[in-house]
């Protein structure tokens, strides 16, 4: 099937378009592994205990606890790089239809404060009062576009030194702040039997006892709350948006490669010193216990790590599609990816009520006579196969939503 020409790519030799298949698809790809939540895959492997490989698919469908980093802890930090990735392209567009620099600062800040909304307003959908948190993928970016704008409209050099900036402070901060040795873990709800307790410099990323938590046991108390904040049961935090800020900042410069660089070898050669460097340093300063790999506070080293990934993933996608032009069996994710924040709140608002219905529908014939672990894959699978026609409907009509 033939994609719309929003989505074509110019002489792959030469500028790309203000448009890239590879974004779109690398987008899609992030929402689909998303929304793919809904399969459970990690069951199976209960259910097949000698399909060694279903291991494997449990470990990649769900986060890790604490340390390390598995496929699914790579769905923020795509969204987060694919951000700062987009933004070279919409600043072109916005420059050539000719707004004025005040109303791009001002549509900035809108868009800031809409994703800080959104990012509450879903948190909050299963409780009685607002949820005022700030963990939500949405709220995090909220909290840190503004910024990203500005960094983008300044001089080149100033993505890059803010990324180490960023990076270094964060790292210097927390290092700053370790636990006291006596400290009571379980009083802020960790396991007595947790394992992924880190000693030495490491302990001061170590769950509920870092910095960013002992900033949320005040800022979160400044709002109300049915009860005072004292700890996230999963170690999330609000403070992550300072490295995520980092994240999309990598993306912005893998969308300035992407939009600039007019020879290919040129972009190619960035985006893969890019893919070393984030890989190579994050597993470094995990390794040598400098600064484990944790997703759910956003460590340094995850940052990079992640970010390392994301530039691989975009490398791939834009060699390609863009470079060698194969794009037809890309088609299914880019139809995700062309809508992905009403991916994101489908996936938030209605997936429940799908559900629902599939099982008042259609689960006496299909559903009833197979075990509960395949019941939760075809009732995924339908869930997949209706988000994804409602979306091809909304691409076929040009209907995309955008903050």
């Amino acid at each position: 099937m033939s994609q719309p020409n929003s989505t074509q790519v110019v002489d792959p030799g030469t500028t790309p378009a203000l448009r890239l298949t590879s974004l779109d698809v690398f987008r899609g790809f992030v929402m689909f592994l998303m929304l793919a939540e809904v399969l459970k895959l990690s069951k199976l492997a209960a259910h097949f205990p000698e399909a060694t490989w279903l291991e494997w698919v449990t470990f990649h469908t769900t986060h890790v606890h604490w340390v390390g980093c598995s496929l699914h802890d790579l769905i923020q930090p795509g969204f987060s790089f694919l951000v700062g990735a987009a933004l070279p392209f919409s600043l072109a567009k916005r420059q050539q239809s000719g707004q004025a620099t005040w109303w791009l600062y001002v549509h900035a800040a809108w868009r800031s404060l809409l994703l800080i909304a959104l990012g509450i307003f879903v948190r909050s959908l299963n409780s009685d009062a607002t949820n005022f948190t700030f963990e939500d993928t949405l709220t995090q970016i909220g909290l840190g576009y503004f910024l990203l704008f500005a960094i983008a409209r300044g001089p080149h050099w100033l993505a890059p030194t803010a990324i180490g900036v960023i990076l270094l402070g964060y790292w210097m901060a927390f290092a700053a702040n370790p636990p006291a040795e006596d400290f009571d873990y379980q009083a802020v709800g960790v396991p007595v039997n947790w394992t992924e307790h880190q000693t030495g410099l490491a302990s001061a990323w170590n769950k509920n006892s870092n910095l960013a938590w002992k900033f949320d046991t005040w800022f979160l108390n400044l709002f109300p709350r049915p009860e005072p904040f004292s700890f996230h049961s999963g170690g999330y935090s609000t403070l992550s948006f300072v490295p995520t800020l980092a994240t999309m900042l990598m993306g912005l410069l893998a969308g300035r490669w992407l939009l600039h660089e007019q020879r290919t070898s040129r972009r190619l050669l960035l985006l893969t010193s890019a893919v070393v460097v984030g890989l190579l340093s994050g597993w470094l300063l995990n390794e040598f216990g400098i600064c484990p790999v944790v997703k759910r506070i956003w460590t340094p080293s995850f940052a990079l790590w992640s970010g390392g990934w994301c530039f691989l993933f975009v490398l791939i996608f834009h060699v390609v599609c863009d470079v060698w032009q194969l794009k037809s069996w890309s088609f299914p994710l880019v139809v995700i990816g062309c809508n992905c924040i009403f991916v994101y709140l489908l996936n938030w608002t209605i997936k429940g009520s799908i559900i629902a219905a599939l099982h008042r529908h259609f689960g006496t014939l299909f559903l009833s006579n197979a075990s509960p672990e395949f019941q939760e894959l075809f009732t995924g699978l339908g869930v997949l196969t209706i988000f994804w026609l409602l979306l091809f409907w909304m691409y076929r009509n040009k209907v995309f939503v955008k903050l």
